[in-house]
């Protein structure tokens, strides 16, 4: 075993304080559990908290498969002001007087129904997304006007949980949202402050939902540093259920077959498959005739399959 490799192969969701960037978690969950190979999958915001899924060992492999493609998140979004940013972290380029209702918790709540949908929706200058090899947040910063094309996307879901006032008399409204992957609550916010003659921007934001992984399935990141490797036992995330594919059951010489990347016979009609064996998976093989070929080998084994 190489050095910084502890042997270790899991799906792990933590909750991400506030405050730290996605990669700052990696670094924390690499030391607790003493394994070099930490990747996550759907960046949070450091002004963000909430569901993050990571993989551990050769589950990082498992990141750009995981139907994680429908995120939950629960909404602050305070009226008056726009940001750079599209959130707090930026400053204020427009006001605006929030709209009188803004407090009517009727037609607040109608308002925010009204999102759900399809729509274009145009990214935050200050966002990841790359420009001809550069991350836009980094062209906003050194002063470039930014402007990003339009994605679509789809509110599933809108749900208002309360309005109310900050001290300094801010109305802040507090939402639900399931959304597509790769739509933007801040931007979310930004349009919903435009579309009522007014100006709006994301004051917090805690992902709750994603794919079928929820926040319950979380650990706090202070619980993963004081049990270390030990938490895997019972808080790893079942890799099957996160791939949502159905399940091929292994025998004992199709695992030494799969280990080794080799074609086994199918047993069923569907197209892709979780081979698993002891509550491990081992790989997703695809359907090729009459036979299941390796689309993406773990012959280490992702622990925590319970199905």
């Amino acid at each position: 075993m190489r050095r910084g490799e502890s042997g270790l192969c899991a799906l792990l969701a933590v909750d991400k304080p506030v405050g730290m960037t996605s990669h700052d978690v990696v670094s924390h969950v690499r030391r607790a559990l003493g394994e070099r190979r930490v990747g996550h999958a759907g960046t949070l915001d450091p002004l963000a908290s909430g569901l993050l899924v990571v993989g551990v060992g050769q589950a990082t492999r498992l990141m750009g498969l995981l139907t994680l493609d429908r995120k939950g998140y629960r909404a602050s979004i305070a009226w008056g002001e726009e940001r750079a940013t599209d959130d707090a972290e930026g400053e204020v380029v427009r006001t605006a007087p929030a709209p009188e209702w803004v407090l009517d918790e009727a037609r607040a709540t109608e308002v925010v129904a009204g999102l759900v949908g399809e729509c274009d929706q145009v990214p935050p200058a200050y966002s990841a997304i790359s420009v001809n090899g550069k991350r836009a947040y980094a062209r906003a910063r050194s002063g470039e006007d930014v402007e990003l094309p339009a994605r679509h996307v789809t509110i599933h879901e809108a749900r208002l949980l309360s309005v109310g006032e900050r001290e300094d008399g801010t109305p802040v409204w507090q939402v639900d949202l399931l959304v597509s992957k790769g739509t933007y609550v801040r931007s979310i916010a930004r349009d919903l402050g435009r579309a009522q003659g007014s100006a709006a921007y994301l004051c917090g934001l805690r992902r709750l939902i994603a794919g079928d992984v929820t926040l319950a399935d979380a650990v706090p990141l202070a619980e993963l540093e004081a049990q270390g490797p030990a938490i895997l036992e019972d808080r790893a995330l079942d890799p099957v259920r996160a791939l949502g594919l159905p399940v091929r059951e292994l025998g004992e010489r199709e695992l030494g077959a799969v280990r080794c990347g080799r074609r086994i016979a199918a047993s069923s009609d569907a197209d892709r498959v979780a081979l698993v064996r002891d509550g491990a998976l081992y790989g997703v093989w695809r359907r090729q005739g009459s036979w299941l070929v390796s689309e993406l080998n773990l012959p280490e084994g992702v622990r925590g399959v319970r199905a």
